[in-house]
């Protein structure tokens, strides 16, 4: 009898141990379902190969401002989008304002310069006339770059694990869980991906605003000369009347509203002294 128990003992052992490992690894399969983002393994990137030397490529937002007085800023900014153009960039916005006898002609655009063609093209720029001010800033994305492919990697390696995990489940579920799953890290895919394609576009293209101005066209105040003076002091003559006939022409309607009511008193004032000087003659004396 034991001779027959210690086999059957031993068959039970095995077929337990066997339940346990395909146990195990079914609910290591599903608990990539529900694995947070943040927990989601990325692969190292220490910024060094493998002799370990440095071999990361920094990645460089350039912004800026630069202001320019130019005699025209119209043409100005032609050539100027020319320049650009021409240096393989493109104008996101532009705005001018012709100069007047009062104000200052002035344009101002929007440039997106190739951030390896950004300081020959600035100083083709410079040439346009007058530099009167240069704003460069430049802000070291590297990390968050790399930050980005790492999630990326990562959310990519889960979906293509998640979906194959899907494509051998059997019960509906662990479909469910599954698809909401893949849904879920595939959003987050997208959205990471359309982010680090901004970021890519803001380091391969610098963005400088550049503002073309132009002093003022106002004629002089003081007279050169006897006749300047003279053709002045007429001018000033002139307008003088000019302003007064203006004037007038403003006031017109509420003069002839005020001279109607001044001969409706006047001519009621007048009837009230002539009742009270009849009355007073005709009056007997005692």
């Amino acid at each position: 009898m034991r001779r027959l128990l210690i086999p059957v003992v031993l068959v039970l052992a095995a077929l337990s141990l066997a339940g346990c490992s395909s146990f195990g690894q079914s609910t290591a399969s599903l608990s990539d379902v529900g694995t947070p983002e943040g927990q989601v393994a990325s692969p190292a990137s220490g910024g060094k190969d493998s002799a370990g030397s440095p071999s990361v490529d920094r990645e460089i937002v350039t912004t800026g401002s630069v202001t320019i007085k130019a005699g025209n800023p119209i043409k100005a900014a032609d050539a100027a989008t020319e320049l650009v153009e021409g240096a393989g960039g493109r104008i996101d916005a532009r705005t001018q304002t012709a100069a007047t006898k009062t104000t200052s002609g002035h344009a101002t655009l929007q440039l997106r310069i190739p951030a390896a063609a950004l300081t020959d093209t600035l100083a083709a720029l410079k040439k346009l006339g007058t530099v009167e001010s240069v704003k460069i800033a430049a802000q070291d994305v590297t990390t968050q770059g790399q930050d980005m492919d790492a999630q990326i990697h990562a959310l990519s390696t889960s979906v293509t694990r998640l979906l194959a995990l899907e494509a051998k489940a059997t019960d509906t579920k662990t479909l469910i869980e599954l698809e909401t799953a893949i849904s879920d890290r595939q959003g987050q895919l997208d959205s990471l991906t359309s982010q680090r394609r901004y970021l890519s576009d803001q380091v391969a293209m610098s963005s400088i605003s550049l503002n073309l101005v132009s002093p003022a066209d106002v004629p002089a105040t003081t007279p050169a000369n006897a006749g300047d003076a003279l053709s002045a002091g007429l001018a000033a003559f002139g307008g003088f009347f000019v302003g007064l006939f203006i004037l007038l022409s403003y006031l017109l309607p509420w003069l002839l509203l005020a001279a109607a009511v001044a001969v409706v008193v006047v001519y009621g004032l007048r009837r009230r002294s002539r009742r009270a000087r009849v009355q007073v003659q005709e009056t007997p004396v005692a």
